[in-house]
């Protein structure tokens, strides 16, 4: 029987760039999740009797809002739900199976690299049929609909068993509960080689991948351990767990720091990897070295012609305005196409269904293609490891050799979280504000050649994204960008990236954070981060 339900909106259901994120608390008042449930269904058209897509990151609360959405599907004429076992299914994995299946769309429940608990992160995504991120324009009117809504519909049956894969009636609906692994492996053994990176592992290879208690954990220890045969235990923390044991799933140098000091340690593995709490992002180290997010976008790039699915070309590249521009050398020396999008996974989306570009990047650890519409962590890991194997070289060799081509961007991003909404526009307003008058300006002996606002021109719909950060070059090729995030739950993140390039191959050594004081002084000077944040320091520094 299906019911509709009198309710009145909530004046803070604004989706994102990643869905709408709110503290669990938040999420579990009455109506909170079925407004914004209801809000979405009813800004979407022409879905009766289709296909929707349905998991999440197995964080806590994940399990509760599955039954909701499931029974509000059924009452607003969705034919069938797809949902992964124990209603676990990665982003990435998410993406192949709304293609796969030519679903009408998915539902996503996760706050990705953000900490999960009783009292911390949860989220709520729609992806398109073409397995990407909702455009602007459906989220906007997901939001309108969620300040005019009064009565959402749902469905009264009993729960679904989450933990039996089969075919279920109920209701109205037909649900499905699939391996949530299965079709994604296949996807990734048509991509690469398997049997040369087995062998590597054969050779005794060793690696250390850190899931972090989320939800690349059986993906991994399926496609690590399993199906290409590295040891017992090259997965680690693979079960997931509603709180991610009690950690921060977020792979950077702070939160995987325990991987990051192994591999710099005698003795270490000779890869290490990890993901984030839905799977989208990575973090990888070779032995003795970090590789940034940038810089490995580069490098897979351009070595993706060694691996089967790539052995074609690229047809493009494309990357956040944020990331470093060192993507763009391979790009100009392969002849193909280098595009620069505000940061947000669905920016990509349009370049990889026109078919221009095939592998994108963001430097705050995303990196994909167009085997799906998102980001993919586990994807990354498995590309480095057919390169490795391929060209039989150590993760550093492989840097060192690609910096010798290409010169060395220098990068880092200084994150100064959870500062207060109004201090942190007002640092950003008062930047802003002088942003005409810089160029020509010389600060600690660097000359400002340019600064602007960014603004995207989307070269398939046309439709334009400004406000997108602030950007400061300086003459050399350096640059200074100011953003704010939206991807946390609580006040405001300040992002500053720096970066330097640094043609010399005799001064690829260096420290990053030495190689880049100068820059770091004068993004200080120029928005005067410590009087507006209050800190002394950033909170993360990648």
């Amino acid at each position: 029987m299906t019911r509709t339900v009198a309710t009145t909106p909530f004046a803070d259901q604004k989706p994102g760039t990643s869905g709408l994120r709110k503290k669990v608390p938040v999420f579990q008042q009455e109506n909170y999740a079925e407004n914004f449930v209801q809000s979405l269904f009813d800004s979407l058209d022409g879905f009766a009797g289709s296909t929707l897509v349905l998991g999440g990151d197995g964080r806590y609360f994940n399990r509760e809002v599955i039954q909701t959405v499931i029974r509000m599907a059924a009452a607003n004429g969705f034919g069938e739900v797809v949902v992964g076992l124990g209603g676990i299914l990665s982003t990435p994995a998410a993406s192949h199976v709304i293609r796969k299946r030519q679903a009408f769309g998915g539902i996503i429940l996760s706050a990705s690299h953000n900490p999960g608990g009783p009292h911390e992160d949860f989220g709520i995504k729609y992806n398109a049929a073409n397995g990407g991120p909702a455009p602007e324009k459906l989220t906007d009117a997901i939001f309108a609909r969620s300040k005019e809504i009064t009565s959402y519909r749902i469905e009264d049956f009993g729960p679904v068993d989450l933990d039996r894969i089969g075919r279920f009636e109920a209701g109205s609906l037909t649900v499905e509960v699939i391996d949530p692994v299965a079709d994604y492996a296949e996807l990734m053994e048509s991509l690469f080689d398997f049997e040369t990176i087995r062998k590597k592992f054969q050779s005794g290879f060793r690696m250390a991948f850190d899931a972090m208690h989320a939800v690349t954990g059986p993906y991994a220890r399926e496609i690590l351990e399993k199906r290409l045969g590295a040891p017992a235990g090259t997965a680690r923390n693979y079960v997931p767990l509603p709180d991610f044991g009690g950690h921060h799933p977020d792979p950077n140098l702070v939160h995987a720091s325990d991987l990051y000091d192994e591999m710099m340690a005698p003795g270490a593995p000779d890869f290490g990897a990890a993901s984030d709490g839905d799977g989208d992002r990575n973090l990888v180290i070779g032995k003795g070295i970090f590789i940034t997010p940038s810089d490995s976008l580069a490098i897979l790039a351009a070595n993706a012609h060694l691996v089967p699915g790539y052995r074609g070309g690229l047809k493009g590249i494309a990357r956040s305005m944020p990331t470093s521009g060192a993507a763009d050398r391979v790009a100009e020396k392969l002849g193909i196409g280098m595009y620069e999008t505000p940061t947000g996974w669905k920016f990509f989306g349009n370049l990889l269904d026109a078919g221009m570009a095939t592998i994108c990047g963001e430097e705050s650890a995303g990196t994909g293609s167009d085997h799906v519409r998102e980001k993919d962590g586990l994807w990354a890991v498995l590309l480095w490891l057919n390169i490795l194997a391929v060209r039989g070289q150590s993760a550093l060799d492989i840097v060192r050799e690609h910096w010798a081509t290409y010169g060395r961007n220098y990068y880092s991003r200084h994150d100064y979280e959870a500062v207060e909404t109004d201090r942190a526009n007002a640092l950003m307003d008062g930047l802003k504000r002088r942003l005409e008058s810089l160029p020509g300006t010389a600060i600690r002996g660097m000359t400002v050649s340019a600064a602007d606002d960014f603004a995207y021109h989307d070269p398939i719909d046309g439709s334009v994204s400004s406000g997108q950060g602030l950007r400061i070059f300086f003459e050399g090729g350096s640059r200074l960008v100011f953003r704010l995030s939206g991807t946390g739950t609580s006040g405001a993140t300040v992002r500053l990236y720096v970066e330097r390039y640094e043609p010399d191959p005799s001064r690829h050594g260096l420290d990053t954070q030495a190689a880049l004081a100068d820059l770091i002084a004068a993004a200080d000077e120029l928005a005067k981060i410590r009087s507006h944040t209050g800190r002394a320091a950033p909170s993360v520094i990648t």
